[in-house]
């Protein structure tokens, strides 16, 4: 999720599935399936014609009634009806849309191909073998082994459109749907998409608006749907009473994760098995010094730094649940970076927005501000201990000898520019601390942070 709220999907993946849902409805689910549905797919816009490609296990037609002999083989010499009848109805389920118009499909064939066929490794050699000879009517295979394979054809205008896709799937098959699907654009590339669940709307080849607003949209939601993430803004937030102090607090908290977040899409962050395990056990300690700074009252004139530093934490933190999202930035990585910190941010404001008047109304009608703040804190550090221990336990379950040479450099990188940058923010608040005091009259009409 995030589901990302992300459109993902991959069309084809699900283009069978929902096809023959339509022809068998609840009977499909009532059946044994395979706990996994791994389907491959290739669609492909080229002139006037967008061809799509399907291959998915023969199981799943097992309750359309596809003629058999003997203790169970399929008798291919009256089989090629029924797999008509799947082609079409997959047909009739599956909407392809060029910009934003849906497509009436010309062409709906399949047919049925041995489980040790290779044929979808590619574009080319899968439309081949679609185009092959079908298997001899003697071929003994089981009803319920091999595969469905699918070529249909829809017209377009031109093979440079923007295409889309929506289907739905049955609840319950959703799950076990996991797809491959390759898209390639006229420009001789293949973008490959690995997906699982629910397509909803899917943008094969996003423009830069659908991109934009995908990813920030996908930003909004994942900060309010991130609790970790949550208790360290509300870490942030209870000392404070005004929000103009606090946004500077905030921004230095995105800015860092933002640094971070745009390191690991593009691949200068560690790759090891040991990290993802290690962030999220930072991340916990970072709710949990947040939580005791809170309890002995510190400065807050430079809680700042510390959001700083922490954010760089967090923003890796991010990238790990934006991993299968990437698939979907097409070719706008940096604006759908972007959009999606300015989708954290607005999710942060809106949060700030609600916490704020929130605990004002607490501390005054309820309960004192200093009793407050002590046990409001002292709960999210009990949370987030409970976090670093089982995290630290996940962290040391790793198998530490086959971290090689090359990710141990990586992480001596990381560590060391880590430590330039806490260097860097202990440098200036030392010197800013240093200026205070050798400017007297100056830091005696200052203004301090207004917390009250």
């Amino acid at each position: 999720m995030i589901k990302t709220r992300i459109e993902r999907g991959s069309q084809v993946a699900f283009v069978l599935v929902g096809a023959l849902l339509f022809v068998l409805a609840e009977s499909l689910v009532a059946h044994d399936i395979p706990d996994e549905i791994v389907i491959r797919a290739f669609v492909k816009p080229s002139g006037e014609r967008l061809q799509v490609l399907v291959r998915l296990p023969l199981a799943l037609l097992l309750n359309m009634d596809l003629p058999k002999r003997g203790p169970g083989y399929l008798d291919f010499e009256y089989l090629r009806p029924a797999l008509k009848a799947s082609a079409d109805a997959t047909a009739r389920d599956i909407d392809f849309f060029e910009e934003g118009i849906r497509l009436e499909p010309v062409l709906a064939e399949g047919r049925v191909s041995l489980p040790s066929d290779q044929a979808f490794k590619n574009y080319e050699t899968a439309l081949a073998h679609l185009r092959g000879p079908p298997l001899p009517v003697d071929t003994e295979l089981f009803w319920d082994q091999g595969f469905f394979d699918a070529r249909l054809e829809y017209p377009i205008q031109s093979d440079q459109s923007g295409f889309s896709l929506e289907i739905l799937i049955a609840p319950g098959l959703a799950e076990r749907i996991q797809s491959f699907v390759g898209f390639l654009p006229p420009d001789g590339s293949t973008r490959a998409y690995k997906l699982s669940g629910d397509s909803g709307l899917v943008h094969l080849d996003p423009r830069w608006h659908q991109a934009a607003l995908s990813f920030l949209t996908a930003g909004f939601f994942h900060i309010l749907e991130g609790f970790d993430h949550l208790l360290f803004l509300f870490c942030l937030v209870i000392p404070f009473r005004r929000l103009r102090p606090l946004i500077v607090v905030v921004t230095a908290f995105t800015i860092a994760h933002s640094v971070t977040l745009l390191a690991a899409a593009y691949d200068f962050s560690p790759s090891g098995v040991w990290f993802p395990p290690l962030i999220e056990f930072l991340i916990a300690g970072s709710i949990f010094y947040m939580a005791l700074e809170n309890t002995i009252k510190a400065n807050l004139r430079w809680r700042w730094s510390i959001a700083l530093i922490f954010g760089l934490v967090h923003g890796f933190g991010f990238s790990f649940a934006l991993r299968e999202a990437m698939q979907f930035t097409g070719q706008h990585l940096l604006l759908s970076l972007v959009s999606f910190n300015v989708g954290v941010e607005l999710g942060q404001l809106l949060v700030l927005l609600f916490l704020l008047p929130a605990l004002a109304m607490l501390f005054k009608k309820i309960i004192n501000e200093w009793l407050g703040i002590l046990i409001l804190s002292l709960i999210v550090a009990h949370t987030s201990w409970h976090w670093m221990i089982e995290r630290g336990e996940t962290l040391l379950q790793i198998d530490w000898s086959i971290v090689n040479t090359g990710n141990s450099l990586e992480a001596a990188r990381w560590i060391l520019a880590a430590g330039f940058g806490a260097a860097a923010v202990w440098f200036l608040m030392m010197y800013k601390t240093t200026s205070d005091k050798r400017s007297p009259t100056q830091t005696t009409h200052a203004r301090p942070i207004d917390t009250e």
